[in-house]
């Protein structure tokens, strides 16, 4: 009987965090308008490579650093949800549930193409960021990726899946 084994690098903690404002829909209802200062924690995992690591720390972070940072004080859109609208009028967003509206500056808003803006589903668009950042790279050896989304203390979602990145 033949087994695998992987072996694996998480980073987590300083400077893989962000602070932003959402809306999510709950059924047929919308949440108040409020706030998370997020933790992301990544994981990777795939064979040795030549130098005996998996990656490099340094490059597994900045990775994850720069799409926090992307999200970091913005109010984050759920440009794909099927329960509201949004539309760019001028230099603001403008989003509609129900007889609700609001009204974002353009600048503080990140469109984000997901149908709602859950730990799960942010912690998957981080999840398609690294995963680019590292196919730009020599990371052929990274098999699998995991990005958990912390909103407070005890309370996360996350995602996983395996790549290939010799395609």
């Amino acid at each position: 009987m033949s087994t695998s084994s992987q072996r694996h690098v998480t980073v987590e903690g300083v400077r893989l965090r962000f602070a932003a404002a959402h809306m999510a829909t709950l059924g047929d209802d919308l949440e108040p308008l409020h706030g998370h200062n997020y933790v992301a924690r990544c994981r990777v995992e795939g064979d040795l490579t030549s130098d005996r690591w998996v990656i490099d720390f340094g490059v597994l972070k900045r990775a994850v650093r720069e799409a926090c940072e992307t999200l970091d004080h913005h109010f984050l859109l759920q440009a794909a949800s099927t329960r509201l609208t949004s539309n760019l009028e001028g230099d603001a967003w403008v989003m509609r549930f129900g007889a609700r509206e609001y009204r974002f500056p353009a600048a503080d808003v990140v469109v984000l193409p997901i149908e709602n803006t859950t730990a799960e589903l942010i912690a998957e668009w981080i999840t398609d960021r690294v995963e680019d950042a590292l196919r730009a790279g020599d990371h052929s050896n990274i098999t699998r990726i995991a990005v958990d989304i912390e909103e407070m203390p005890g309370q996360s979602g996350g995602y996983a899946r395996d790549i290939d990145l010799t395609a």
